[in-house]
């Protein structure tokens, strides 16, 4: 089968190479020039890992990652311990894979290396997809220069603002969540006794909070931070982008009288490298087919930042539907309504968790805080099985043994 994808992040290189796994023939387009050295760090949590472990891309993707020692939730200000749940051997042992942070370009360079050694000529470079049409035996990608592409199989991991998510369903109006974020990355040389833990650690606040971890062997630390505003304009000045520039004094405005591990970060981040932006939030859909044509990751079920797994949601998917396609003597529709039905339920409370945590980091009240961190640090103190016990639906599955 021939399998054309739209973009080249995360979601459409995995999908590349996994449909090349299952023995199909991949064309990937991606419309910028050559992949860059763009974006933060980013979690691979052990369901993801996984996919990369069946890929024999896992030992790859370690190299230049960081393995941290547990996931940690402190107070913002005071830098009070909540809850501790030990990664490292644990993670291993009870979800079957590690859990790792790595840099987006590093995850990236992991990718398209792979895919250019087991198919040299599959991606195109400067190629910007604006529409497709279909008939009952194939489907054609069309370019804004011209140029157009026939295949078996159209994917469309082409993220939050994808083309073919509008071509299907028409153009939306995203909702602003009332936050706004931050990102910035830190070499951990430079930030002394204000050095980050070698954990994922999130720091809980009233209408805000900071997630810090390490990334590049420990060497660089990363932080994002995310508060609430009551609304949000969007202007020539602050656009509606995750690699918008902010300004340093807005972000220890931000994150005013917070830890010293937080504005340390903020204080010594390059101005080049502090970034600004709105986050909105898009309603699931129904359906992710038309036709010949499916969604994946963003484009699919775009996922607010608050439990690490927009992008390992992505890489599920990306195995699901190789799998799905490859069954014998199935029409295409058959194999991605069954990919749909595989998927959706699970990204769907994926979604809903995700923007659960919102609220949950963002307690604005000293009643409200209690309420709900006190039975984390009770959990977390005496009782550690049951918080790890309460991420196993998601760090647990496996989609590489689903039947």
């Amino acid at each position: 089968m021939k399998v054309l994808i739209i973009g080249g992040g995360i979601g459409g290189l995995t999908a590349a190479l996994c449909a090349h796994h299952q023995g199909h023939e991949v064309s990937l387009f991606e419309k910028t020039d050559e992949f860059k050295d763009v974006g933060a760090g980013i979690q691979i949590p052990p369901n993801a890992m996984k996919v990369l472990g069946a890929l024999g891309l896992d030992k790859m993707a370690a190299q230049n990652a960081f393995e941290p020692v547990s996931i940690e939730a402190r107070m913002g200000k005071s830098g009070r311990s909540i809850f501790t749940i030990p990664l490292g051997n644990q993670a291993i042992k009870r979800w079957n894979a590690p859990y790792l942070h790595i840099h987006r370009a590093d995850y990236i360079d992991v990718l398209q290396t792979a895919l250019r050694e087991c198919a040299a000529n599959a991606v195109h470079h400067n190629a910007n997809a604006v529409s497709y049409h279909q008939d009952a035996g194939s489907i054609t990608l069309n370019l804004s220069d011209g140029r157009s592409f026939t295949g078996d199989v159209l994917i469309g991991a082409d993220g939050i603002k994808s083309v073919m998510r509008e071509q299907m369903f028409g153009r939306e109006n995203p909702i602003f969540t009332g936050n706004i974020a931050w990102r910035m990355t830190m070499p951990v040389s430079e930030l002394g006794e204000y050095a980050p833990n070698p954990t994922a650690c999130v720091w809980m606040g009233e209408g805000r909070h900071g997630v810090t971890y390490r990334l590049r062997g420990g060497k660089l630390a990363n932080f994002v931070g995310v508060v609430e505003q009551g609304e949000w304009r969007q202007d020539a000045d602050m656009p509606d982008s995750w690699s918008a520039l902010g300004h340093r004094e807005e972000a220890l405005e931000d994150f005013k009288d917070w830890h010293p591990v937080i504005t340390k970060i903020i204080q010594s981040a390059a101005t080049d490298r502090l970034y600004r932006w709105a986050l909105y939030d898009r309603m699931p859909l129904k359906s992710w087919i038309d036709g010949r044509a499916v969604l994946l990751g963003d484009a699919a079920h775009p996922m607010l930042p608050f439990l690490a797994q927009g992008a390992a949601m992505a890489v599920e998917d990306s195995w699901v539907l190789a799998q799905e396609i490859s069954r014998d003597n199935r029409p295409v529709h058959q194999s991605l309504k069954a990919y749909q039905d595989n998927r959706l339920d699970r990204c769907n409370k994926v979604q809903a968790a995700s923007r659960a945590n919102m609220t949950t980091f963002h307690q604005r009240t000293r009643g409200r805080q209690l309420l709900t961190y006190g039975p984390m640090w009770l959990a977390g103190h005496i009782a550690p099985a049951i918080v790890h016990k309460r991420m196993d639906w998601l760090y647990g599955h496996d989609v590489t043994h689903c039947p």
